[in-house]
């Protein structure tokens, strides 16, 4: 293997790994750092060893792919080794990671946790291609080619989670780099025009990933999606069914936690779905992947003793849990452990972002927030003309909202004692809202929720617990009797808004002033509250100015615009010189007169594009003249080597083509001196691709037709 044969090798194993890099939004880029640069390292290490003994070069690929999966197990399956060995252990995980890690990665949250079994499909993925890309580099007289295995895998990080902006553009560029040294290597006269698809085809590649997030239609690139984890258990029982139960044993600990402060509530589930008879979840589950970044982040140390079901205390914006290993699902914040039920120790660590209760009271509900406006059912009649009253002709906004949880928390009471109500299907409902107008929190919160969405305010209910007291030991101990179910609702801007009907989520001495994130600000805006009898619609916004509905959007077309002129300028900058250096290779390749010819050509069109004014009828004479002292001696030597060429009768010999191009590169170099804006000038001129300069052979110093 020749000096650029290598450089081709270190090029393909260059932008292998910057495909393989590109999937840093998913693990992060430490994480990949290592798997990616032991295969690549692996390979070269292998191409190497056949070089130097050349009876291997039979088995490099699996010499390739057996040196690279060793380095794997070496470096990140180093614990299922026996003294450094490979095991049926280490084998069994390369298989899960290779068929299975890409399947369990998009069911995780991301970043993913970086774990073989996930992380492994990625450096596998590279090392296949370097295998065939190496084997077609060395052995194919196409060597761009040996890019499309690359390109395979640089595709496949980008239906994960494309890159765009300005992490796209340096990616192009890492990508680019590499990618070229892969054209090094010298090919035949036959494969230089695959040699320029080759070309071609990395820089529509490398403008594909820089221009990745670039859609001047508004439209979501195509991602790989995953399927939600299933459950091993088959049967998940209803928090919200437990309610009445666990009220009736109120002193019975539930679980603790140690935190900086007291929390306001631990939601354990999120029941969005409702026919009228059950209330039901849809998680979509996720395994929960590394630590996510948010703002205003809380951590707590909690101890689960006493819940039956799959369900642990969360909060709505988790970021990392640590200790267990669970399923979550990021739009709800609910957490569940798919094995059996026991005492639980784990470490939550979530976002609690702040709110200001102003805003949020002049806010405005989001009607397409997931699940917010499902079904209600079978609506009794009674109490559809109460849900019109109970928000007293407001529209849907976030003071409407207020002035339901208002009405319920001022017209029903909450009940107490052993002989509780419970159920939340329209029956219970109607009699709760008609009849008896007591109710433990399961009723308070369906209640709410179905009235709201009769009234067009996107709500959900949430099954989970107050915060607890602290107890002796420093601890807070949440209880039974701190069970509770509550509405939320989806405010524009901000997200998921717990309110609490029941005005009973604030208990045990601990005042609202305590109150932390989305829970104090709506106490603020619950404060703000207009009395009932002064509360007005809110004004529609005035608009002075009617827009007329056009055909088109004004702002997309002005993209597209702007678009196609960085394009026609990109164009021009690098299309006009490479399209010259295209044409002056395919001219060097002629022979005998027509060779000769093809250097008068390029010389008349050189100096074209340096203002000298030729015309076709000029004489070699007249053009030395025109170009000046300095190319009058090469421009006058090419002519009498035309002159041979066309009149002598001889056939042109190649020592007469050589002749000719060599005052072509004299004149070349002449021009090359010129100042470097006139070079410039010239080399951006379109002019000489366009105007043929050669139509018919020039005339001879006589002035005679050639």
């Amino acid at each position: 293997m020749t000096a650029p044969g290598r450089v081709a090798v270190a090029g393909l194993l260059g932008a292998a790994g910057v495909a393989g890099l590109l999937f840093s939004p998913v693990f992060g880029l430490f994480s990949l750092l290592l798997p990616v640069s032991v295969v690549l390292v692996a390979a070269f290490a292998a191409v190497e060893v056949c070089l130097r003994w050349p009876g291997l070069v039979p088995v490099r690929p699996v010499l390739v792919l057996v040196l690279g999966l060793l380095g794997l197990v070496e470096s990140v399956l180093f614990p299922t080794t026996v003294a450094g060995l490979p095991t049926g252990a280490s084998m069994s995980a390369l298989w899960r990671g290779g068929t299975q890690g890409w399947l369990l990665t998009l069911q995780s949250t991301w970043p993913a946790r970086p774990e073989p079994e996930l992380l492994l499909f990625v450096p596998l993925a590279v090392l296949l291609a370097v295998v065939l890309g190496t084997e077609v580099l060395l052995r194919s007289r196409v060597p761009g080619a040996a890019l499309l295995p690359v390109l395979a895998v640089a595709g496949l990080a980008q239906l994960y989670r494309p890159v765009s902006g300005v992490a796209a553009v340096g990616a192009g560029v890492a990508f680019a780099l590499p990618a070229g040294l892969v054209l090094v290597r010298r090919t035949t006269v036959s494969g230089a025009r695959v040699r320029r698809a080759a070309v071609l085809v990395v820089a529509v590649a490398v403008g594909a990933v820089a221009l990745g997030g670039f859609d001047p239609l508004g439209r979501t690139p195509v991602r790989l999606e995953g399927d939600a984890v299933a459950l091993r258990q088959h049967r998940v029982g209803n928090p919200l069914n437990e309610v009445a139960r666990r009220l009736a044993e109120p002193e019975r600990e539930v679980f603790r936690y140690r935190a900086d402060a007291r929390v306001d509530r631990w939601s354990l589930v999120v029941l969005d779905g409702f026919d009228g008879a059950n209330w039901t979840a849809d998680p979509d589950l996720r395994r929960l992947g590394a630590r996510r970044e948010g703002a205003g982040t809380r951590t707590a140390e909690v101890t689960v003793e006493d819940l039956t079901g799959p369900w642990l205390p969360s909060q709505p914006t988790p970021l990392v849990v640590d200790g267990l290993a669970p399923l979550v699902d990021e739009s709800a914040g609910t957490l569940l452990l798919d094995r059996a039920a026991g005492p639980r120790r784990y470490t939550l660590t979530w976002s609690e972002p702040g709110v200001d209760g102003d805003a949020l009271g002049a806010g405005t509900v989001d009607p397409r927030a997931d699940g917010g406006l499902g079904g209600v059912g079978a609506v009794p009649p009674e109490v559809g003309r109460l849900a019109q009253e109970s928000v007293r002709g407001l529209r849907p906004t976030v003071q409407s909202a207020l002035q339901l949880e208002r009405f319920l928390a001022t017209n029903y009471r909450v009940a107490d004692g052993r002989d509780l109500p419970t159920g939340s299907g329209w029956p219970h409902l109607r009699r709760f809202l008609t009849e008896t107008r007591r109710g433990t929190s399961e009723q308070f919160a369906a209640a709410y929720v179905a009235l709201a969405r009769l009234n067009g305010i996107p709500a959900r209910l949430v099954v989970g617990y107050r915060g607890g007291a602290r107890d002796g030991g420093g601890s807070y101990v949440v209880r039974n009797k701190d069970v509770l179910a509550w509405p939320e609702i989806a405010v524009t801007g901000v997200g998921w808004v717990p309110l609490d009907p029941t005005a009973t989520a604030v208990a045990g001495g601990v005042v609202e002033a305590e109150s932390t994130g989305l829970a104090k600000a709506a106490a603020q805006a619950r404060e703000q509250l207009p009395p009932e009898d002064e509360l007005r619609p809110p004004e529609q916004p005035r608009e002075d100015v009617e827009v007329p509905a056009t055909a088109f959007d004004v702002g997309v077309v002005t993209l597209v615009a702007g678009a196609v002129a960085v394009g026609f300028a990109l164009c021009w900058l690098v299309g006009v010189p490479l399209a010259k250096a295209v044409r002056r290779r395919r001219r060097r390749r002629r022979t005998g007169a027509d060779g000769v010819v093809a250097a008068w050509a390029e010389v008349c069109d050189r100096l074209r594009a340096h203002g000298v004014p030729f015309r076709i009828g000029m004489t070699p004479r007249d053009l030395a003249s025109a170009a000046g002292e300095a190319t009058a001696g090469p421009i006058t030597r090419l002519g009498r080597v035309l002159d041979m060429a066309l009149w002598s009768g001889v056939p042109v010999s190649d020592g007469s083509v050589r002749k000719a191009w060599q005052e072509e590169r004299l004149v070349r170099g002449v021009l090359a001196a010129r100042p470097r804006g006139a070079r410039l000038r010239a080399a951006l001129d379109p002019r000489p691709l366009f105007g043929q300069s050669v139509q018919r052979a020039p005339r001879t110093a006589t002035g005679s037709l050639v």
